[in-house]
């Protein structure tokens, strides 16, 4: 793995401390001179550093009163955007955000799937839909949210839509973490099971609107889930 350079290492740290809430949005950040003295580099590292984060929307500059925080919606780095959350933003708002996204993309790409899936991948759905029924008659959630995960890999590498594929890898962890905390209610797991087993048929036909309303039903169940057993007991 290549060696952070300075530039990165001080951006790095900085937006670490926006994360951990050191700097609350539209709050003024350390100056060059400061934050050069802090890293011991030079303040055009500094300087570069800022850049990187003013040009992922992060910070912002007003000319005559410094660098400011920007608040987290408007943010145009999603790998930032998924740090903040992973360090607790709001995390009711952010787990219902997180399905919302899923279903605007994940319907369409079941969709688009259903007209261009193959047997292979059919067979692979029906494999990993028997693992997450395993997994929830022995209790292995883990298990069952490997499978989970893979069976909706398999559908959006299926849409052929290179897009879909890219967007979703760097949700991948953040996804596995809400996942396992939902995953715990065995009867979350069974709503999932007969939501994925609905996606599956529709698939199998091979009609892209039943594929399109199956998946949508899945996000639905999703979210009437994650409000009545995870955040409703927070």
């Amino acid at each position: 793995m290549a060696r952070k350079s300075l530039t990165d290492v001080v951006a790095d740290d900085l937006l670490d401390r926006i994360v951990a809430g050191e700097f609350l949005p539209d709050s003024l950040v350390p100056g060059e001179l400061e934050l050069s003295s802090q890293h011991e580099v030079s303040r055009m590292t500094v300087r570069e550093a800022m850049k990187t984060l003013v040009a992922q929307r992060i910070l912002r500059v007003e000319r005559g009163r410094g660098t400011f925080v920007n608040p987290l919606g408007s943010w145009g780095s999603l790998n930032a955007v998924l740090r903040a959350v992973s360090e607790g933003e709001d995390d009711a708002v952010v787990a219902v955000q997180l399905i919302e996204l899923r279903r605007m993309l994940e319907t369409g790409a079941c969709e688009l799937a259903a007209a261009r899936i193959s047997e292979d991948d059919l067979e692979r759905l029906g494999e990993q839909l028997s693992l997450m029924k395993a997994a929830h008659e022995a209790a292995d959630v883990p298990a069952f949210v490997s499978s989970d995960l893979t069976f909706h890999d398999i559908i959006l590498q299926a849409s052929g839509n290179i897009f879909v594929a890219v967007l979703f890898e760097p949700l991948h962890r953040i996804l596995e973490s809400r996942r396992a905390e939902t995953s715990q209610v065995p009867q979350i797991q069974s709503n999932a099971i007969a939501m994925h087993e609905a996606i599956l048929n529709a698939l199998t036909t091979g009609q892209p609107e039943a594929a399109r309303v199956a998946m949508d039903n899945h996000m639905s169940q999703t979210l009437d889930d994650l409000k009545s057993y995870v955040l409703r007991s927070q």
